[in-house]
């Protein structure tokens, strides 16, 4: 296949560009796709022709979100409807990454692909929309802490303020499921050869803190785990609502046949055990 990747340059799209061997991948920036742009997109198709295309591009940054929310539905919602009407044209099925963040985290439990979205923050909405906009052949696949060792991150985040010798501050009444880019990327082209669409959970297993993480990481890297000390979310005082739960079952995933992902302990134990390059 000839996969058209938008947000190529940010985490989840350089992992499609390290993972992915059997197809042909081409990968744009920002500054060679603007997904917000229908001229920039149309320009891109008709250079790639691409059979599939799969938008990375976002605006993640959940406050950001929350004081710009004009921008954050421009992005995160508008631009997936040009994509979609760009891909129906041209015959290429569309893949949407979206977040855990579309539920309210009420739920006393995890999240399946059926239960009721409800998003409590600018950031959520906005990608929900997206989800709506993307239209019911595309392939929606949430998923949720998103990390690596490429960009700024959270896990590069933590692993820099270990490194330097700081006190860490995270949340205890947040849970949800790290998941790390590689193994998110498997198991969308997993999904993406298969044909599947509609909407998927795709997260690693296993579900925790932040602060919990915190220590794993500070304890997988060699560090002193005391260096990360709890605080609740109302400490922070952020501009935007995060979900207490944001647990997700994948369900649908097994259902279809397909393995779930590692845990993410595995994972990370993985990861920074392989990590051989300074962080970036």
């Amino acid at each position: 296949m000839r996969i058209l990747i938008t947000g190529g340059d940010g985490q989840v799209g350089k992992a499609f560009s390290r993972q992915v061997q059997n197809h042909e991948l081409f990968a744009c920036s920002r500054s060679e796709l603007d997904i917000s742009d229908p001229a920039s997109i149309s320009k891109a198709i008709e250079r790639y022709r691409p059979d599939v295309i799969i938008n990375c591009g976002a605006l993640t940054d959940v406050d950001k979100c929350e004081t710009s929310p004009e921008l954050a539905m421009s992005i995160n919602g508008h631009a997936v409807g040009l994509l979609a009407a760009q891909a129906e044209k041209c015959g290429a099925s569309l893949v949407q990454i979206s977040t855990d963040y579309v539920f309210d985290g009420e739920k006393d439990g995890p999240y399946i692909e059926a239960d009721s979205t409800k998003p409590i923050s600018l950031y959520g909405q906005s990608k929900l929309l997206g989800e709506q906009l993307a239209g019911s052949n595309a392939l929606i696949i949430r998923t949720s802490w998103v990390m690596s060792l490429d960009g700024n991150n959270i896990l590069v985040k933590i692993l820099r303020l270990l490194d330097e010798g700081n006190e860490l501050k995270f949340v205890n009444d947040q849970i949800g499921c790290p998941t790390f880019t590689d193994d998110l990327v498997n198991s969308v082209m997993k999904l993406i050869e298969s044909e599947v669409a509609g909407v998927i959970h795709v997260s690693n297993s296993g579900s925790t803190s932040w602060f919990d993480f915190a220590q794993q990481v500070a304890e997988c890297a060699g560090s002193d785990s005391k260096q990360v000390s709890p605080i609740s979310k109302s400490d922070l005082n952020r501009p935007a609502r995060r979900p207490a739960n944001s647990v997700l079952e994948n369900r649908r995933l097994v259902d279809l046949g397909f393995p779930p992902l590692p845990h993410y302990l595995d994972s990370l134990n993985q990861i920074i055990s392989n990590n051989k390059r300074p962080l970036q």
